[in-house]
This record gives structure tokens, C-alpha cells and sequence, in this order.
């Protein structure tokens, strides 16, 4: 016979944990994240957060620390991670304010890697600024200083760099990878034949 109250039967039952929380308890929840896990496994809405601008600050200064990053490309990373559209802006134009979102400063810069250390034609370069997310009309003014004779002159310095790369080869085996070399870059066909040409001429 019982001497006291009856136990209800879950008495001394594991206490099940509770959903994790934005308040950090038991794990971090990205502020942005829109569902969590409910104890029946579906998946319902999570709150906003408390100060949406500095999340979405500390993710751009975190694509930004990788390298320089055009307003579009930061558009683009911030809604695949749950950024809403107007704060997105809001954050970019504070951040465009201080400099450190410059479309122009990361197109010049794109420029003159690309075209004057890598060699890169003019065409190609365009569509790499397009790649970056650079405006057309941004892409036009930093490409103003590629002139002709600039891609000219670039394409003969490849041209003899690579014709010296395989003096030993069969003349028309070096005329074969040079041509190839030049098109990956970029140069059409009668600009690399004017700079092969004019690169076997100095080697004369």
C-alpha cells in the first residue's frame, strides 16, 4: 500500500532540451535565418532580429575582408545569405559612403592587373568586369585608358615571351601555341599575327 501521493508516471523523466534561442544559451542562430526546427520537426518562422543593419554589416565587412568586391557581387552574396533588399541597401550605401564600396576604384584596379600585368585584351577585360558585377558605364571609363596601341604593344610582349619560351621547338609548333596563347587572352586573330610577326622580327 502507497504511503504517499502517487507519482505520475513521466516523474523523473529526462527533461528534454529546449530549442535553441537567439539568446546564444545554447548556440548561435544566424539572425537571419527565416525557420527552426519545432518539436514535431516542422519548421515555422523565426523572429527578426534585433538589429538587422549590423548583421548585415558584419557580413559584408566579412566578404569584403576577402578581397575588393563590386555593389552588385555584395547584393547578390548578402540575399543568398537572408539579407532583406532594403537593408542590404541601406547597409551598402553607408558602406559605399565611406569608400569601402567603390565600384570605379575596383574597376581601375581590375584594369590595370588584368590588361597591363596579365596582358589581358580588351575584350576579355570587359567581360571580366561584367563577371565582377561592374556597371557597363563604370566598365567604359575604366577601360578608356586601353587604346589600340596599348592592346598592340601588350600583345607583342606576350607574343615574344612565349616565342623565347620555345625557341627550341619546330618554328611552326611555337607559331601554333603562340597564336593559341594570344586567343585565350583575348586577341583577335589580326593582332596576334602583327604581334607574332613583329616579335619573330626582333628576334632577327
Amino acid at each position: 500500500m502507497s504511503t504517499g501521493a502517487e507519482r505520475p508516471r513521466d516523474w523523473g523523466r529526462s527533461v528534454e532540451a529546449s530549442p535553441v534561442t537567439n539568446s546564444g544559451q545554447r548556440g548561435r542562430v544566424h539572425p537571419f535565418s527565416r525557420s527552426s526546427a519545432s518539436p514535431a520537426g516542422e519548421r515555422t518562422p523565426k523572429a527578426n532580429p534585433v538589429n538587422p543593419d549590423a548583421a548585415a554589416k558584419t557580413i559584408a565587412l566579412r566578404l569584403l575582408s576577402n578581397a575588393p568586391k563590386s555593389r552588385a557581387k555584395l547584393v547578390e552574396a548578402m540575399t543568398q545569405r537572408g539579407v532583406p533588399a532594403d537593408v542590404a541597401d541601406r547597409v551598402l550605401d553607408r558602406l559605399q559612403a565611406v569608400g569601402l564600396v567603390d565600384d570605379a576604384a575596383l574597376a581601375e584596379t581590375l584594369v590595370r592587373m588584368c590588361h597591363t600585368e596579365r596582358g589581358m585584351s580588351g575584350p576579355a577585360l570587359a567581360a571580366e568586369l561584367r563577371r565582377r558585377g561592374v556597371d557597363e558605364e563604370t566598365a567604359r571609363s575604366a577601360m578608356a585608358e586601353v587604346s589600340p596601341e596599348s592592346e598592340a604593344e601588350r600583345a607583342k610582349v606576350l607574343a615574344a615571351r612565349k616565342l623565347a619560351a620555345t625557341r627550341d621547338l619546330p618554328h611552326q609548333t611555337r607559331l601554333r601555341r603562340t597564336y593559341a596563347m594570344l586567343g585565350r587572352k583575348g586577341y583577335s586573330a589580326q593582332t596576334s599575327r602583327a604581334a607574332i610577326a613583329a616579335a619573330l622580327s626582333d628576334e632577327e
